[in-house]
């Protein structure tokens, strides 16, 4: 599937194109993928502004905590639920809701359910790097840094 730069911009921001093609299943159900060995996701556009990425989850599939390199963005979920947990406090995220964020946040999202999930993600300027985190008591460190190459 490719996803035109109009469709790709329209609603109001990067929560606006993530809700809107969250509710669009059909377009993109058939190319979902369920991995019991890790999260699966497709990059579904790209362009010198933005790209979009489709991720499915089974239960127990996280990311860890981390961040996107300086790209704002925002997800919103399709199918099933995601549990998000930033430096403020966890939350439920369901089909309908987006959530969106600036360059310097720090999250991790898991499927803490018992069925499949899938999500629609939208970073702006496309993900470069993303940096891997602990906490240690209430202390961010720093673990690796990833580079676009090695998705």
């Amino acid at each position: 599937m490719t996803i035109s730069t109009t469709t790709a911009s329209r609603g109001s921001g990067l929560a606006g194109t993530v809700a809107d093609l969250a509710g669009r299943c059909d377009e993109w159900l058939p190319r979902v993928r369920l991995d019991p060995r890790g999260r699966w996701y497709e990059r579904l556009h790209r362009d010198a502004g933005q790209e979009i990425w489709l991720i499915s989850w089974l239960p127990g599939q996280s990311t860890g905590l981390h961040d996107h390199g300086g790209s704002r963005g925002a997800f919103a979920v399709a199918l099933g639920s995601l549990e998000e947990q930033d430096l403020s406090g966890v939350r439920e995220v369901t089909p309908g809701r987006a959530r969106a964020f600036g360059s310097d946040y720090i999250h991790e999202v898991r499927n803490v359910s018992t069925a499949p999930a899938v999500s629609v993600h939208v970073y702006s300027p496309p993900l470069s790097t993303m940096n891997r985190y602990d906490l240690v008591g209430d202390r961010l460190v720093r673990l690796a840094t990833e580079e676009a190459a090695q998705w």
